[in-house]
């Protein structure tokens, strides 16, 4: 098999009205699912990018690739594909705003090369858990100097700006003046039950408990969903997320929707799951495309529909 291979499909991206990926394109767990069983994961990219329309650029806060390499990534995903970038935690956590030009700078040019190869997605700013209300000056003026053209959201983490008062308001102010995305975050299903699995428990130990919260101050609502390993097991918590981005669809709004697993290889079928949770208030948005994918990989169960949603067949 060429693994360059266009996969077979007809879907048309620019019917869907929003915008669902993983928090990675590359899991070798995925084989079969996402990319042919014996794809080379050079072209892991490639076979992503035709399954869903976006991802989350989390390395990008641990560094940044060369721009050759970003520059590839452009060529190597879909037309319709776009990144959502996460700032460097040198940034974000470590100069927490201030003083940090020499770190920011690289990842604007970064964000540059992904604007004029139209790959470019909303760049989140995740701030720290101590990046309190004390900090409120200091995020004003750096969010009055970033460039406006482009894209943004930011996700708290702080209790400060959970407050449902003075502080809480005034950030969704701030950013609804500036056009900027609240990242919407909700871990309620990890923490739901007890971890079944050595991923569940490392993950509820990393995954903050925010509240969770529908608030809308920009035109994409970003929401970063914590599911379980088990798809089935997220229904109670999701359903309603699905009805809300329904709505938003609805309104004229674009939601970016990240789904994510505490064992990355689940993220696909979470992805596909809340897809079709979305479907049964908008049955005119078609299902993810089926890529036909031959030759899954051993062990792993080829997927069936039941009732309108994916399972395994065992």
């Amino acid at each position: 098999m060429n693994p360059i291979a266009t996969p077979t499909t007809d879907f048309q991206w620019d019917t869907l009205p929003y915008r669902i990926g993983c928090p990675v394109w590359n899991c070798k767990q995925w084989h079969g699912e996402v990319y042919p069983s014996k794809s080379d994961s050079r072209v892991s990219l490639h076979w992503y990018s035709r399954s869903f329309n976006t991802v989350e650029g989390n390395s990008f806060f641990y560094g940044l690739p060369g721009l050759a390499t970003l520059t590839r990534w452009c060529e190597q995903s879909a037309d319709h594909f776009r990144f959502a970038m996460k700032f460097p935690r040198a940034v974000s956590h470590d100069a927490k705003l201030r003083d940090c030009e020499s770190s920011l700078q690289p990842f604007l040019e970064h964000l540059h090369v992904l604007e004029v190869n139209e790959r470019l997605g909303p760049s989140f700013l995740q701030l720290g858990p101590d990046f309190s209300a004390r900090y409120w000056d200091r995020l004003q003026r750096f969010l009055d100097t970033f460039p406006r053209q482009l894209p943004l959201a930011i996700e708290f983490r702080h209790p400060d700006w959970f407050d449902e008062g003075e502080w809480e308001e005034k950030a969704n102010q701030l950013l609804a003046s500036l056009d900027i995305d609240r990242v919407l975050f909700d871990s309620s299903p990890l923490n739901s039950q007890e971890a079944q699995d050595a991923s569940e428990s490392q993950a509820q130990r990393r995954k903050p408990k925010s509240p969770r919260r529908f608030t809308v101050t920009g035109r994409r609502p970003l929401v970063r969903l914590i599911g379980l390993n088990d798809a089935e097991k997220v229904l109670p918590f999701w359903t309603e997320w699905a009805q809300q981005v329904a709505t938003w669809i609805s309104q004229g709004l674009q939601p970016w929707i990240f789904t994510h697993a505490p064992d990355d290889q689940f993220a696909p079928r979470l992805a596909r799951l809340f897809h079709e949770l979305v479907r049964q208030s908008h049955p005119d948005i078609p299902s993810l495309p089926d890529l036909s994918l031959p030759n899954f990989s051993q062990g792993a169960s080829e997927p069936k529909v039941k009732q309108g949603l994916l399972f395994d067949l065992d």
